[in-house]
């Protein structure tokens, strides 16, 4: 195979980058640092796939490593890859937690008066998962993790009031507050300035070794169904892991997809959109059954895969075990994604009609805009374009959400969240359709701290719905099983797309590049400005209206 001088030097500086831990490069900071240059040949074996022609070796090769190491510095360019000193960072406040919990099992036992032996031998851990535990974060990512202890420490005494003490005196820790309410029990607070969701799980053992086996039987018998659910997101991380061919190109396919789905507006679990275990199970599906492929070409499969997939088919990642799908019956299952772990559970889904038509074409403007391997202008930063809201819809519901001080707005935020898809279906029954954006904005002129949500509703059926039902309608379904959490208001209106926050639409590449979208609850300090998400037109040849594709042949309905 034969180059030029300048494509023989960009491959020379590619293997370079790879092979010396020391380069600066992109390649060596997205984690592919132990892949081998030989991938990026293995497209060849059948290039029809993406061409659906016999293209020439050598421009596939000069195309494949261009669009990838594009890609690569796109992925740096959006800070997606931690520096060395936050990745310290990180790792020394999960070591203080781990002293910090096995004081805590130490404080537990001298209170239960038991035997003086069980404080020699008593002790917990503290175990990682989530974007932390996958090796994606980056430095405005929360870290999950998960607080393991003995049988005699119980969560309602011993972890929500002894260790949330401990935790609230420490100088490290602010912003700590309990979630006691939510399907997986958790305290979240902020330890030297990242933020961590903590829950826990209770072991029928009085000794848990630090780096605890997750699947031997010997530590998961008889334990309860809380500690269960919280023991998954570790087990389904520790297998994803396991099951994928190289962990370094997983983690960057995975990196990429987070920022699409964030970037689109379909990353937000509580609103009927994907979480992360979703894209990551979709991610090692891609890699798995394309072990070879380069980082371009699995993104550009990953998008016709699921394009084109025949939803409500599941996916399943391979780990020889043949098991039949049982189809759930308690909901419908939009998009079943399965765990990979035993008990071969599906990814806990709120997604709904209008999420799952958003969802599916968004994925067929990916694979639209992917697919042509030969287009010499191609720029990824049109696949990563934010979503255009205010120019895709006319009318939006205003839920405007507000507390008495920041701490309570957090818990209020957090409780109405988790009540959002009842309001998503009850817009779907009145107007047939509606896209909840995930993005939280701030008015600074409102006198107490405050979260306001819009979401996009069908341009010309106002008439449809009366917003003070609505409300009351919601009001009801926040108000079953609010115990504990702190209550504030609520308020919903329809407002028009000039209604939206100023220049809500209006982002050059510049002030793109520079500001943040906010994903978390922002400081309620009405004095304080707070950044407001802005997002451009989408390209010409994005995915038009959100609606069942039965018209077209090539992109069949997942409904038939």
């Amino acid at each position: 195979m034969e180059f030029d001088n300048f494509e023989t030097q960009r491959i020379i500086d590619l293997i370079g980058a790879v092979n010396n831990p020391l380069s600066c490069r992109p390649t060596t900071q997205i984690g592919l640092a132990n892949s081998n240059i030989t991938q990026f040949r293995d497209f060849n074996q059948n290039p029809q796939i993406f061409l659906g022609f016999p293209p020439n070796p050598d421009v596939i090769l000069r195309m494949e490593i261009e669009r990838s190491m594009s890609l690569l510095q796109v992925m740096v360019n959006e800070g997606l890859v931690p520096c060395g000193e936050e990745e310290m960072k990180r790792r020394n406040a999960i070591d203080k937690l781990k002293k910090i919990v096995v004081e805590w099992v130490k404080t537990v036992t001298y209170q239960q008066g038991l035997p003086k032996k069980y404080l020699k031998f008593a002790s917990g851990t503290i175990l990682t998962y989530g974007s932390y535990g996958l090796g994606v974060y980056n430095s405005e990512s929360d870290i999950d993790a998960l607080c393991v202890g003995p049988y005699f420490a119980t969560i309602a005494e011993d972890f929500f009031i002894v260790l949330h003490n401990m935790l609230a005196s420490r100088p490290e820790v602010s912003e700590i507050h309990c979630v006691k309410d939510a399907k997986v029990p958790l305290m979240r607070f902020k330890f030297d300035g990242i933020s961590i969701d903590l829950p826990y799980a209770r072991l029928k053992v009085i000794s848990i070794p630090e780096n605890v086996d997750v699947f031997n039987p010997f530590f998961l018998k008889n334990i309860d169904d809380t500690s269960w659910k919280s023991l998954s997101g570790v087990r389904a991380n520790r297998s994803i892991l396991h099951l994928v061919p190289n962990i370094e190109v997983f983690q960057a396919v995975l990196r990429c997809i987070k920022l699409w789905a964030k970037r689109r507006g379909v990353y937000a679990n509580l609103l009927g959109f994907f979480g992360g275990i979703h894209l990551a199970v979709l991610s090692a599906f891609i890699c798995q059954r394309h072990p070879s492929a380069s980082l371009s070409a699995l993104i550009l499969l990953l998008f016709k895969t699921f394009a084109l997939w025949p939803w409500p088919t599941p996916v399943i990642l391979q780990d020889q075990i043949a098991r039949p799908f049982i189809p759930t019956h308690d909901k419908v299952s939009w998009m079943p994604i399965q765990l990979p772990c035993s008990p071969y559970e599906f990814c806990r889904s709120n997604i709904t009609r209008s999420t799952f038509y958003k969802i599916r074409a968004e994925f067929l403007r990916g694979h639209m805009l992917t697919k042509d391997m030969l287009c010499p202008d191609f720029d990824w930063n049109i696949l990563f374009e934010p979503f255009p809201y205010a120019r895709k819809y006319g009318l939006f519901v205003k839920i405007f959400l507000s507390a008495c001080d920041k701490d309570e707005l957090g818990d209020w935020v957090g409780w109405v969240k988790s009540r959002f898809r009842c309001l998503l279906v009850k817009l779907e029954e009145l107007l047939g359709f509606c896209d909840p954006n995930p993005t939280e904005y701030v008015d600074t002129d409102a006198s107490e701290p405050n979260v306001i949500f819009y979401w996009g509703l069908p341009t010309g059926r106002a008439d449809l719905i009366n917003a003070d039902l609505v409300e009351e309608y919601f009001l009801k379904s926040i108000d079953h099983g609010l115990n504990q959490v702190s209550t504030g208001t609520m308020k919903l209106s329809i407002v028009k797309a000039y209604q939206l926050p100023k220049k809500a639409d209006q982002l050059t590449a510049l002030e793109r590049k520079n500001s943040k979208t906010c994903w978390r609850v922002v400081d309620g300090n009405p004095k304080k400005t707070v950044p407001q998400p802005k997002y451009k037109p989408h390209c010409a040849e994005s995915a038009g209206d959100y609606l069942p594709t039965n018209e077209n042949p090539e992109f069949p309905s997942a409904r038939g």
